[in-house]
Protein backbone atom coordinates (compact mmCIF):
# COMPACT_ATOMS: atom_id res chain seq x y z
CA UNK A 1 0.00 0.00 0.00
CA UNK A 2 1.24 3.47 -0.95
CA UNK A 3 0.14 6.54 1.00
CA UNK A 4 0.09 9.96 -0.68
CA UNK A 5 -0.37 13.12 1.39
CA UNK A 6 -0.28 16.77 0.41
CA UNK A 7 -1.32 20.13 1.79
CA UNK A 8 -1.15 23.73 0.64
CA UNK A 9 -2.76 27.12 1.15
CA UNK A 10 -4.98 29.11 -1.20
CA UNK A 11 -4.96 32.88 -0.84
CA UNK A 12 -8.74 33.11 -1.03
CA UNK A 13 -11.47 32.78 1.62
CA UNK A 14 -13.12 29.40 2.10
CA UNK A 15 -16.45 30.58 0.67
CA UNK A 16 -14.76 31.56 -2.57
CA UNK A 17 -12.69 28.37 -2.86
CA UNK A 18 -15.63 26.07 -2.14
CA UNK A 19 -17.76 27.88 -4.72
CA UNK A 20 -15.01 27.79 -7.38
CA UNK A 21 -14.58 24.06 -6.79
CA UNK A 22 -17.67 23.39 -8.92
CA UNK A 23 -15.95 25.10 -11.86
CA UNK A 24 -12.61 23.30 -11.42
CA UNK A 25 -13.07 21.20 -14.58
CA UNK A 26 -12.41 21.62 -17.39
CA UNK A 27 -9.23 23.68 -17.09
CA UNK A 28 -6.20 24.16 -19.34
CA UNK A 29 -3.86 22.13 -17.08
CA UNK A 30 -5.88 19.08 -16.00
CA UNK A 31 -6.62 17.95 -19.55
CA UNK A 32 -6.85 14.31 -18.46
CA UNK A 33 -10.26 15.01 -16.90
CA UNK A 34 -12.68 14.64 -19.81
CA UNK A 35 -16.09 14.88 -18.12
CA UNK A 36 -17.73 15.48 -14.76
CA UNK A 37 -21.36 14.37 -14.39
CA UNK A 38 -23.49 15.19 -11.37
CA UNK A 39 -25.45 12.10 -10.36
CA UNK A 40 -27.16 13.30 -7.19
CA UNK A 41 -27.58 16.38 -5.02
CA UNK A 42 -29.48 16.86 -1.81
CA UNK A 43 -29.72 19.42 0.96
CA UNK A 44 -29.68 18.39 4.61
CA UNK A 45 -29.96 20.05 8.01
CA UNK A 46 -32.19 22.87 6.91
CA UNK A 47 -30.18 23.68 3.82
CA UNK A 48 -26.89 24.01 5.71
CA UNK A 49 -25.30 20.86 4.22
CA UNK A 50 -25.07 20.07 0.51
CA UNK A 51 -24.30 16.47 -0.52
CA UNK A 52 -23.19 15.88 -4.11
CA UNK A 53 -22.32 12.69 -5.95
CA UNK A 54 -20.39 12.92 -9.23
CA UNK A 55 -18.97 10.60 -11.87
CA UNK A 56 -15.59 11.74 -13.23
CA UNK A 57 -14.27 10.47 -16.56
CA UNK A 58 -10.48 10.43 -17.00
CA UNK A 59 -8.42 9.64 -20.08
CA UNK A 60 -4.70 8.92 -19.73
CA UNK A 61 -2.19 6.59 -21.30
CA UNK A 62 -1.61 3.27 -19.51
CA UNK A 63 1.60 1.21 -19.83
CA UNK A 64 1.35 -1.73 -22.22
CA UNK A 65 2.23 -4.24 -19.52
CA UNK A 66 -0.79 -3.12 -17.47
CA UNK A 67 -3.07 -3.17 -20.51
CA UNK A 68 -1.84 -6.70 -21.25
CA UNK A 69 -2.98 -7.77 -17.79
CA UNK A 70 -6.37 -6.09 -17.59
CA UNK A 71 -7.30 -5.15 -21.15
CA UNK A 72 -9.79 -2.33 -21.65
CA UNK A 73 -9.05 1.21 -22.81
CA UNK A 74 -7.33 4.31 -21.49
CA UNK A 75 -10.65 5.66 -20.19
CA UNK A 76 -11.29 5.31 -16.47
CA UNK A 77 -14.04 6.37 -14.08
CA UNK A 78 -14.03 7.77 -10.56
CA UNK A 79 -16.92 8.14 -8.14
CA UNK A 80 -16.80 11.22 -5.90
CA UNK A 81 -19.02 12.14 -2.94
CA UNK A 82 -18.65 15.62 -1.46
CA UNK A 83 -20.12 17.43 1.53
CA UNK A 84 -20.28 21.20 1.87
CA UNK A 85 -21.12 22.13 5.46
CA UNK A 86 -21.86 25.80 6.11
CA UNK A 87 -22.07 25.19 9.85
CA UNK A 88 -18.33 24.61 10.26
CA UNK A 89 -17.22 25.97 6.85
CA UNK A 90 -15.87 22.70 5.51
CA UNK A 91 -15.78 20.97 2.15
CA UNK A 92 -14.93 17.25 2.22
CA UNK A 93 -14.55 15.17 -0.94
CA UNK A 94 -14.10 11.40 -1.01
CA UNK A 95 -13.48 9.41 -4.17
CA UNK A 96 -12.65 5.91 -5.37
CA UNK A 97 -11.79 4.37 -8.72
CA UNK A 98 -14.38 2.35 -10.61
CA UNK A 99 -12.00 1.02 -13.26
CA UNK A 100 -9.50 -1.81 -12.67
CA UNK A 101 -10.99 -2.43 -9.22
CA UNK A 102 -10.10 -6.10 -9.48
CA UNK A 103 -6.38 -5.26 -9.34
CA UNK A 104 -6.21 -1.88 -7.61
CA UNK A 105 -8.16 0.41 -5.31
CA UNK A 106 -7.47 4.10 -4.84
CA UNK A 107 -9.26 5.91 -2.01
CA UNK A 108 -8.80 9.67 -1.89
CA UNK A 109 -9.95 12.21 0.69
CA UNK A 110 -9.71 15.99 0.20
CA UNK A 111 -10.57 18.66 2.77
CA UNK A 112 -10.95 22.40 2.29
CA UNK A 113 -11.19 24.37 5.54
CA UNK A 114 -10.46 27.95 6.66
CA UNK A 115 -6.75 28.33 7.33
CA UNK A 116 -6.19 28.43 11.11
CA UNK A 117 -3.81 31.40 10.83
CA UNK A 118 -6.11 33.46 8.60
CA UNK A 119 -9.60 31.90 8.65
CA UNK A 120 -11.31 34.83 6.93
CA UNK A 121 -8.93 35.22 4.01
CA UNK A 122 -7.14 31.94 3.32
CA UNK A 123 -8.09 28.29 2.80
CA UNK A 124 -6.22 25.16 3.86
CA UNK A 125 -6.15 22.27 1.40
CA UNK A 126 -5.38 18.75 2.67
CA UNK A 127 -5.24 15.64 0.49
CA UNK A 128 -4.68 11.97 1.26
CA UNK A 129 -4.78 8.93 -1.03
CA UNK A 130 -4.32 5.24 -0.29
CA UNK A 131 -3.21 3.15 -3.26
CA UNK A 132 -3.40 -0.64 -2.94
CA UNK A 133 -2.68 -3.22 -5.67
CA UNK A 134 -3.91 -6.82 -5.55
CA UNK A 135 -2.32 -9.85 -7.16
CA UNK A 136 -0.50 -13.10 -6.66
CA UNK A 137 2.94 -11.66 -7.33
CA UNK A 138 4.42 -9.15 -4.89
CA UNK A 139 6.81 -7.64 -7.44
CA UNK A 140 3.96 -7.03 -9.87
CA UNK A 141 1.82 -5.40 -7.16
CA UNK A 142 4.73 -3.18 -6.14
CA UNK A 143 5.26 -2.11 -9.76
CA UNK A 144 1.58 -1.22 -10.18
CA UNK A 145 1.57 0.73 -6.91
CA UNK A 146 4.76 2.59 -7.87
CA UNK A 147 3.34 3.55 -11.26
CA UNK A 148 -0.01 4.60 -9.79
CA UNK A 149 1.66 6.60 -7.04
CA UNK A 150 3.79 8.54 -9.53
CA UNK A 151 0.77 9.12 -11.78
CA UNK A 152 -1.24 10.33 -8.78
CA UNK A 153 1.54 12.75 -7.78
CA UNK A 154 1.68 14.16 -11.31
CA UNK A 155 -2.10 14.58 -11.47
CA UNK A 156 -2.17 16.22 -8.02
CA UNK A 157 0.36 18.82 -9.18
CA UNK A 158 -1.67 19.44 -12.33
CA UNK A 159 -4.82 19.74 -10.23
CA UNK A 160 -3.23 22.38 -8.00
CA UNK A 161 -2.02 24.46 -10.96
CA UNK A 162 -5.33 24.08 -12.75
CA UNK A 163 -7.35 25.10 -9.70
CA UNK A 164 -5.09 28.14 -9.21
CA UNK A 165 -6.04 29.32 -12.70
CA UNK A 166 -9.74 28.67 -12.03
CA UNK A 167 -9.57 30.61 -8.74
CA UNK A 168 -7.92 33.55 -10.47
CA UNK A 169 -10.68 33.77 -13.07
CA UNK A 170 -13.35 33.23 -10.42
CA UNK A 171 -11.87 36.03 -8.32
CA UNK A 172 -12.07 38.42 -11.27
CA UNK A 173 -15.69 37.47 -11.83
CA UNK A 174 -16.45 38.04 -8.15
CA UNK A 175 -15.02 41.55 -8.42
CA UNK A 176 -17.29 42.43 -11.33
CA UNK A 177 -20.39 40.61 -10.09
CA UNK A 178 -22.63 42.72 -7.88
CA UNK A 179 -23.69 41.44 -4.46
CA UNK A 180 -27.36 41.31 -5.39
CA UNK A 181 -26.59 39.19 -8.46
CA UNK A 182 -24.47 36.84 -6.37
CA UNK A 183 -27.20 36.36 -3.77
CA UNK A 184 -29.73 35.79 -6.54
CA UNK A 185 -27.56 33.07 -8.10
CA UNK A 186 -27.14 31.31 -4.77
CA UNK A 187 -30.90 31.39 -4.08
CA UNK A 188 -31.65 30.05 -7.55
CA UNK A 189 -29.20 27.19 -7.06
CA UNK A 190 -30.69 26.23 -3.70
CA UNK A 191 -34.23 26.23 -5.04
CA UNK A 192 -33.16 24.17 -8.05
CA UNK A 193 -31.60 21.57 -5.76
CA UNK A 194 -34.71 21.44 -3.57
CA UNK A 195 -37.10 20.92 -6.49
CA UNK A 196 -35.16 18.49 -8.66
CA UNK A 197 -32.81 16.41 -6.49
CA UNK A 198 -35.15 13.49 -5.76
CA UNK A 199 -36.41 12.97 -9.31
CA UNK A 200 -32.93 13.49 -10.71
CA UNK A 201 -31.42 10.83 -8.48
CA UNK A 202 -34.12 8.29 -9.32
CA UNK A 203 -33.57 8.75 -13.05
CA UNK A 204 -29.78 8.51 -12.78
CA UNK A 205 -30.02 5.47 -10.53
CA UNK A 206 -32.18 3.74 -13.12
CA UNK A 207 -29.89 4.52 -16.06
CA UNK A 208 -26.39 4.45 -14.64
CA UNK A 209 -25.18 0.89 -15.14
CA UNK A 210 -21.67 1.76 -13.97
CA UNK A 211 -22.92 2.54 -10.48
CA UNK A 212 -25.29 -0.40 -10.29
CA UNK A 213 -22.61 -2.84 -11.41
CA UNK A 214 -20.34 -1.72 -8.57
CA UNK A 215 -22.99 -1.20 -5.88
CA UNK A 216 -21.34 -3.45 -3.28
CA UNK A 217 -17.93 -1.89 -3.86
CA UNK A 218 -19.35 1.62 -3.43
CA UNK A 219 -21.16 0.67 -0.25
CA UNK A 220 -17.94 -0.58 1.27
CA UNK A 221 -15.87 2.41 0.19
CA UNK A 222 -18.39 5.04 1.31
CA UNK A 223 -19.95 3.47 4.35
CA UNK A 224 -18.78 6.34 6.55
CA UNK A 225 -20.44 9.76 6.49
Amino acid sequence: MKLFTSSCMFDYPWEQVSAANWNKYPNEVSTHVKAVDVLRRELRHGGQVLMTERLITVQQSVPRWIMALVGGSNLSYVREVSTVDLRDRSLKMRSCNLTYVNIMKVYETVNYTPHPEAPQGKTLFEQEAKITAYGAFTRLCNSMEDFSFKRFCDNAQKGKRGFDSVLEVFDQEMDTLGLSQLVSRVNETVEDVRSSAENWFQEIERKCTILSDYHDFFSEAFRRE
